[in-house]
């Protein structure tokens, strides 16, 4: 009998604990915050450094850091933290939607470059792409940032000795207001322009039309192609850009434009007994 008893009570004993275990698993003790309200409170996030439209190209200078507050996590939503690799990484980025100053980049607002369809989704409706070689002058030394807008410029020599000495060089635009997408592999990979692993840009990105690629392939057939930034105020740059004129060497150098033309060949060519002609040429 006293046995019984005894086993009735260790058995009892078991269940009270088991229950007790079981209350305590279900009702975990309040804590100061979740793993991301921890996150907050020593990490700072990247955020707009000012107003931001869509289809805008991030430069360094696009991008700020401040601690989030708890109403940045809602929805569980995911933030980029701050650090110098994040906003490596952010460069050349698009936006994908507005944003104003302040507000948090969060890891799908922006198409980094390298994503797959990042070109195609920078370029405008009816836009292409296309690349041009520079040297670290011909590319304004490394300056060039992706969303600029630049004039590029045809330097050509006429082989023809015939011609006055001013008439033998020659520059012109070749397009005027054009949007720069990318510079070099290492800025679609997201690193500054003119400042990955010590290299300067070797080509640059443009978007033009269907009918100024021709100009641009022909052009850099002919001579030295080399870019011209215009300044970042442009409120009619969707305006139709105007002709413009060459510019001759004898433009430039008054030295050339008064140099006497060269004298003309001359063949007089004498049949039998008649009269020679002459051939000027």
């Amino acid at each position: 009998m006293i046995l019984r008893l005894a086993l009735f009570a260790l058995m009892a004993l078991g269940l009270v604990g088991f229950g007790t275990v079981a209350w305590i698993s279900s009702h975990p003790p309040a804590t100061r915050g979740t793993g991301r309200s921890a996150l907050a409170a020593s990490h700072d996030v990247l955020v707009a450094a000012r107003d931001l439209r869509a289809g805008t190209l991030l430069k360094a200078d696009d991008l700020a850091a401040r601690k989030p507050g708890a109403a940045d996590f809602a929805g569980n939503r995911p933030t980029i933290a701050d650090s110098s690799d994040a906003r490596r990484g952010l460069v050349g980025g698009m936006v994908r939607r507005p944003l104003i100053a302040g507000d948090i980049l969060r890891p799908h607002d922006v198409l980094r470059p390298g994503d797959h369809g990042f070109l195609a989704a920078v370029l405008r409706p009816g836009m292409r792409a296309v690349t041009v070689g520079v040297d670290p002058i011909s590319g304004t030394a490394g300056l060039i940032w992706p969303g600029d807008r630049v004039d590029l410029i045809l330097t050509q020599s006429i082989a023809d000795p015939s011609l006055p000495l001013g008439r033998r060089v020659a520059a012109e635009t070749v397009l005027q207001n054009t949007r720069v997408i990318a510079i070099d592999q290492q800025l679609v990979e997201g690193a500054d322009p003119g400042v990955a692993d010590g290299k300067t840009a070797h080509t640059v990105t443009l978007e033009v039309t269907g009918e100024q690629v021709e100009r641009v392939q022909v052009a850099a057939r002919i001579g030295r192609l080399s870019l011209a930034v215009r300044a970042a105020e442009q409120p009619n740059h969707r305006a139709a850009a105007r002709p413009l004129e060459p510019v001759w060497a004898g433009d430039v150098s008054h030295a050339l434009s008064s140099a006497p033309a060269p004298a003309p060949n001359i063949m007089r060519l004498y049949r039998g007994t008649a009269a020679g002609k002459e051939f000027h040429f």
